[in-house]
């Protein structure tokens, strides 16, 4: 294997003409850059220099060598810098997917400070719900995933608008071999017509809306609510279906019924002729966000976990 200090030396003796004018010029001894030479004509397995007296000239391998050398050596302190930027937070790459109402809430916040911080940091931004934020991360998609689990389990999967679904519990140790950084509880709140009788209110329970119709999210989040539902002891009627949750907003707004959804929605989007009650009993979803192992030593995800965690705290 030809070594990248070989190369130096090689280019330093055809560019002096002598052992010891290299090695002056390389700041080490004549008999040091002899064996260097030696070694770099071991790895590569033919003379590249001919020695006549005083004089030396290179072999044609030789010339071949020292003229793919600058290239190689260039490449190489290109690297040297551009992976000491990275290191340094002067440059860097993160890629990073979050769900809706995490976009809209904590990501700005924390990419302010990031850019604030480390100008030459760049983040990407792209929305998946989990699971599928964690999945794209395991197959080497993004970087970090801004992810979500309930604390109270009845079944199913989470989904962002089926965040008015209730609660959706995680799989024992799903998340084991990723990094885990938690960040905020968030409640769900109940969402009804500014004018509803509930609306004077602070809190409602659940059982409270049995007779109400309701505005749920897609199929698979229909059946989570369906759950939440029977299990205070009654059927939901779902007039609409929608995994849009200003969409959600504005039909609980036009009094077209009653949602359940989390904080962080609510936060995102003005509840135009709606209000917000807290939801009893109490759910709540763990938000996180999630790297792998090897990711979170890269300091521009770590520095972006850090900054996800201050907008987290600032909520």
């Amino acid at each position: 294997m030809i070594e990248a200090r070989h190369l130096r030396v090689l280019r330093a003796v055809a560019a002096t003409g002598s052992f010891s004018a290299a090695g002056r010029e390389l700041g080490c001894t004549q008999p040091a850059v002899s064996q260097q030479m030696k070694a770099l004509e071991a790895s590569v397995g033919t003379p590249l220099l001919v020695r006549s007296g005083r004089e030396m000239r290179l072999t044609q391998a030789g010339e071949a060598l020292v003229r793919h050398a600058v290239g190689i050596l260039s490449g190489l302190t290109a690297a040297e810098e551009e992976v000491a930027a990275i290191a340094g937070l002067r440059a860097g790459r993160v890629r990073l997917v979050s769900f809706p109402s995490g976009s809209s809430t904590l990501v700005p916040t924390a990419l302010a400070a990031l850019r604030a911080a480390h100008p030459g940091t760049r983040v990407s931004l792209e929305e998946a719900e989990p699971p599928r934020s964690v999945e794209l991360l395991r197959e080497g998609d993004c970087d970090i995933a801004l992810a979500f689990r309930y604390e109270r389990a009845t079944g199913g999967r989470d989904t962002e608008a089926g965040a008015a679904a209730g609660s959706a519990g995680a799989v024992d140790g799903e998340w084991d071999d990723l990094v885990v950084r938690p960040l905020l509880k968030d409640r769900l709140v109940a969402l009804v017509p500014e004018r509803h009788p509930l609306a004077r209110g602070e809190s409602v329970a659940i059982g409270d809306l049995a007779a109400e119709p309701w505005i749920a999210g897609c199929p698979r989040c229909r059946g989570q609510l369906v759950q939440v539902c029977e299990s205070a002891g009654f059927t939901p009627r779902i007039d609409f279906a929608t995994d849009d949750y200003p969409a959600v907003v504005g039909l609980v707004g036009a009094g077209l019924g009653v949602a359940v959804l989390p904080q962080l929605a609510i936060e995102s989007v003005r509840p135009r002729g709606a209000r917000a009650l807290t939801l009893e009993p109490a759910v709540r979803r763990e938000i996180v966000a999630l790297t792998l192992p090897d990711l979170a030593q890269v300091p521009a995800v770590a520095a972006t976990l850090e900054q996800l965690g201050w907008a987290a705290a600032r909520q």
